[in-house]
Formats: C-alpha cells, structure tokens, sequence
C-alpha cells in the first residue's frame, strides 16, 4: 500500500447503528482483528454474533489421537475472552466447527450448509456488517472465512456488507478499499481478552503453536476495510 487509508470512525453515521456479526477463523483472531470492534458494538448493544469458524484442533498435536480436549478448551478460552472483550454484555459464541486448517472448499455440501446456516443467522439478528478476515491473509483459514462471509452477502435475503480485519497479511489498497476506525480500547483491556486464550500464548498444552511476541503488541483501535463498490 502506497499510503496508510484516512479512516472514517465507526461511532460516526451511516456506521454507528448498524450491527455487527465478527467471523473469527479462530479463538483468539476475535481479539487480534476486532477487539476494539467487539467492545464498541457491545458497548452500543449493536454486537449481534461473534462466530467461530473452526474448532481450533489443529494448534496442538492431539493427545492420544483425540482432539477434543483441546477443542474444549479454545471453546472456554475463546468465551472467557468475548466476556472480557463486552463486560458480559455480548451473546455466547457461535462455533460452527470446521476441522482447523482444513477448510471446507466453496461448491462443497459442508460449505453450503455453513453458508445457509450462517445466512439464516444473519437474517435472525438483523446483521448489517460481517467483520471478517482479508482474502489475502496467508493462513488457508483466513482466506476461507473471507470467502465464506463473501457466499453468505451473494446469498442473503437482506443487503450486508463485509469489513474485512487483517491479522497476518499486508493491508488492503487505497484504490479497491475504504477505512473504518474504531474507538481506542481502554488501556490494557485487549491484551486481558487476549491472555484468555492461555494454550496458544503457553506451553498449557504441550509443544504446538505459540503467538509470536510481536504479535501480543496490538494497537487500541482497529481499522477495518470495505470494497468500494
């Protein structure tokens, strides 16, 4: 990106009364990409969902061969930070169980189900804004979860639009996107949610994947990305 986007602030009109279902492909993504975007919406009551695409099994070797202990404990990780993230004001979590890093492909039986389940959510909660992962994110997940919220706006019965977050990829540019900013989180409030999720930032469950420390530095506001039409 040649240049860093002008944002316009999400509190502002035509943003601040729509509301908002965040796709995280993981437990954990929800506070890197959105945290800031979770705790505004909660804060305003215009929070509808925040979903989980997969099930978080692939992080850690499973223990003799059965993943679902480990799938426990992002589920309990990941809701202990969404009521960090609203002050309890948020609804449970929706995981929808995608076997980790191993997406369904777009045209599949298991996709369209995702697609029609997560469109009927949609239209039971009044969702205005999917805020999902970027299409360019390099983790298979990612792209996926983009794809799927992108099935869901062709498919749906009412008018959404997607806001893409980044975690790991380069920015969107200025050319196809426009920028949304969120309010600053409170100080420390992020890396609380984001010490919820013990078993990817520990050895808790053994050897597997670990946030890199530059990772755990996460701004208090964050900017999201919508196509321009």
């Amino acid at each position: 990106m040649t240049g860093r986007l002008s944002a316009s602030p999400i509190a502002e009109r035509p943003w601040r009364s729509r509301r908002w279902l965040v796709l995280a492909p993981h437990a954990d993504d929800e506070t890197l990409g959105a945290g800031a975007l979770i705790a505004q919406a909660a804060a305003a009551g215009t929070l509808a969902a925040v979903v989980y695409l997969t099930d978080g099994s692939g992080s850690h070797p499973a223990r003799n061969g059965r993943a679902g202990r480990l799938i426990a404990t992002r589920q309990r990780e990941a809701k202990l930070a969404l009521r960090r993230l609203t002050l309890g004001r948020g609804n449970a979590p929706i995981f929808l169980g995608w076997t980790d890093a191993a997406p369904e492909t777009a045209g599949s039986p298991a996709f369209a189900r995702t697609c029609r389940r997560l469109g009927a959510l949609c239209a039971r909660l009044r969702v205005d804004v999917i805020a999902t992962t970027a299409p360019q994110e390099p983790h298979c997940d990612h792209a996926a979860a983009a794809e799927l919220a992108r099935a869901v706006e062709t498919t749906a019965g009412r008018r959404l639009a997607i806001a893409e977050y980044v975690v790991w990829g380069s920015l969107p540019v200025s050319r196809s996107h426009r920028a949304l900013i969120t309010m600053p989180m409170l100080p420390g409030a992020r890396r609380g949610a984001l010490a919820a999720h013990r078993s990817q930032l520990t050895t808790s469950n053994g050897i597997g994947f670990r946030l890199p420390k530059d990772k755990r530095a996460m701004a208090a506001h964050d900017r999201l990305y919508v196509r321009r039409r």
